[in-house]
């Protein structure tokens, strides 16, 4: 059996292997595999092949890495506008109870509201930053509603 062959062997192994796991890392080691298999299908020797097979990859790994670490994480569940729909919303509070919570009335329903960690709750508008169980986490903003 050649050696391009079992290179490209070893890369259908890989991202059959990336399909089964979700890890996206296996498909830049994948991308190493098939450019030895395509220095292997030159008559590149087995040394050449490993080199091509550890740069490609290794490579597309550091690089997939530092995207990943560069780009702004997504928010929690909790916080993310695309899971729930409040967050975002405009809430307008009356009055902050002594235990930091308030009643909001908000689509339709009462709804127990606390502020932000570590910030002084004021009455008036707020938005919706978070959703933690069945209480609005908000913070003050500039609009009125």
């Amino acid at each position: 059996m050649q050696y391009s062959t079992l290179w490209w062997l070893a890369t259908g192994v890989a991202v059959a292997a990336e399909l089964v796991s979700g890890t996206f890392y296996l498909l830049m080691l994948a991308l190493g595999m098939a450019g030895a298999a395509l220095a292997a299908s030159v008559g590149a020797p087995a040394q050449t092949q490993m080199l091509v097979a550890a740069g490609v990859g290794g490579g597309a790994v550091a690089l997939w890495h530092q995207y990943k670490r560069r780009r702004p994480r997504e928010p929690s569940a909790q916080a993310n506008p695309d899971v729930h729909m409040d967050i975002g919303e405009a809430v307008t509070i009356a009055a902050w109870a002594a235990d930091g919570t308030a009643h909001v009335h908000y689509r339709g329903a009462d709804w127990t509201a606390v502020h932000r960690p570590g910030v002084v709750p004021a009455p008036g508008a707020h938005r919706v930053v978070e959703l933690a169980g069945s209480r609005l986490v908000v913070e003050k903003s500039s609009f009125g509603g």
